[in-house]
């Protein structure tokens, strides 16, 4: 039997060396190894990545290339449709084998399955693996064999039994073929914007698998012993901001896990203790929300809850763009947004609290609101995003009722009290801008149109 000749090793939202299950079995395949990145934006629909997002996915394969030649390796650019790319690159690098790590959107499992039987078909070895969740979507169920759609019981059935394995450390080396295919330079992707409004991403964010790495030291030796009771404040560094490196696969689901379990055990805190901590909810509230997105697909642009189809959301283009460009009058509200402006991120509880005030207070369809945090957060995940945002709306899984509406004035009392975020974020004149809706009308709207729609629905 002839030896295997060359894997390509598809890279998508995997974008490291460390914990990388797709590379660990072309490695143990013992063939050379093609890694491969391609620019299909048209294979994702409606949903291709937003400008923050390209923003970072440049710089992440930028790094990701670094770190591959200096294991003797280099990672190749390609555009167009996956499927005739691979076909193609298989021709030019007489490969027998494709391997990649599993994405869990739905244009984007269409897409592979499709694929997968597609490259079967000719011939090829096709294996995929999970490298970007602790567990697969459908391996978590109710007694009764349906998939969760409350937080705390998925939590719960999880935790019983979940034992993460031991992450895969980066090979040193990586066995490379005779010959290279040819490249497309970075710069022909086209990510990065042509008006350079990123000054404020340069200077906030260090995307790549060693910036992953850093920012996991820090937080583990910084800001994990008082997450707890700091998580909540804007006004200083309580959070441990990796949310944008598990989403580019700059850190695995697993590594996190098990750095967090040793810094906790270097405290001595048991680990019964630190296993039902905040942080590792945070980090299952993600799992939580692929799990909800893999089987209900649909709430990308729609409620889960039938009932919210009929909410007679307002359309008013001027006061959404206000909304968009923190020039609300509301001064938590308009902070969050320039925040997210400027650095293409916004604090968790001041995420909610605007969120809040444009689907209660402005009452704007939810998935405006969507829409723009996809544009913006280079953190911008579909099933995060998705299940956030009908969370916030009430209309979504576990969703915070609709009648529970964030009073801007006094979250920001409790959790800016001296107004540190505030002022790091809005002028004066941003503070004398006169509020677009008045806060206890504009509530008592929203709960009058929501009574409607029960009402409507027969639910009273």
């Amino acid at each position: 039997m002839n030896a295997p000749r060359t894997t390509l090793l598809w890279l998508r939202q995997d974008l490291r060396l460390a914990d990388h299950p797709a590379l660990h079995h072309a490695l143990e395949r013992g063939s050379a190894v093609v890694p491969v990145y391609i620019d299909g934006a048209g294979e994702e629909g409606a949903w291709r990545a937003g400008a923050a997002s390209r923003w970072w996915l440049h710089h992440s394969l930028a790094a990701l290339d670094a770190a591959l030649r200096a294991a003797g390796s280099r990672l190749i650019l390609r555009r167009g449709p996956a499927l005739e790319t691979l076909r193609a690159l298989a021709r030019e690098c007489s490969a027998d084998a494709v391997t990649w790590n599993r994405r869990y959107e739905p244009l984007a499992i269409e897409r592979d399955r499709a694929l997968k039987a597609a490259l079967q078909g000719d011939g090829l070895e096709v294996t995929s693996h999970n490298g970007a969740l602790l567990v697969e979507p459908w391996a978590v169920q109710t007694k009764s064999g349906q998939p969760f759609r409350v937080y705390t019981p998925f939590w719960r059935t999880l935790m019983a039994t979940l034992e993460p394995a031991t992450p895969h450390p980066a090979p040193r080396t990586i066995p490379a073929p005779a010959t290279w295919p040819a490249s497309e330079p970075l710069a022909a992707l086209d990510l990065l914007p042509a008006v350079r409004w990123d000054s404020g991403l340069v200077a906030t964010w260090q995307p790549g698998e060693a910036g992953a790495a850093t920012r996991l030291a820090a937080f583990c030796a910084q800001g994990l012993a008082g997450y707890r009771d700091r998580r909540d404040r804007p006004d200083i560094e309580g959070t441990s901001r990796l949310s944008p490196h598990l989403h580019f696969g700059e850190l695995s689901p697993r590594q996190l896990w098990h750095a967090i379990g040793a810094a906790e055990a270097r405290r001595g805190l048991p680990a019964a203790e630190w296993r039902h901590g905040k942080f590792l909810a945070e980090l299952i509230w993600r799992e939580f929300a692929h799990h909800l997105l893999f089987h209900f697909p649909a709430t990308v642009d729609a409620p889960l809850q039938e009932a919210f189809r009929r909410f007679p959301w307002r359309e008013d283009a001027a006061q959404l763009a206000a909304w968009q460009r923190g020039r609300t009058g509301i001064a938590l509200v308009d902070a969050g947004m320039r925040e997210l402006w400027s650095t293409g991120w916004i604090h968790n509880r001041v995420r909610m609290v605007a969120a809040s005030f444009l689907v209660k207070n402005l009452r704007i369809d939810w998935r405006h609101g969507a829409r723009w945090f996809w544009d913006t957060l280079v953190d911008a995940d579909l099933a995060s995003n998705t299940l956030g945002w009908q969370w916030v709306a009430g209309c979504g899984a576990d969703a915070a009722p609709y009648f529970r509406v964030f009073n801007p004035q006094t979250q920001a009392e409790k959790f800016d009290p001296d107004g540190a975020y505030r002022a790091r974020w809005l002028g004066a004149g941003d503070r004398a801008r006169a509020p677009l809706v008045d806060l206890g009308a504009s509530r008592t709207a929203a709960l009058e149109a929501w009574r409607a729609m029960r009402a409507a629905a027969g639910d009273s």
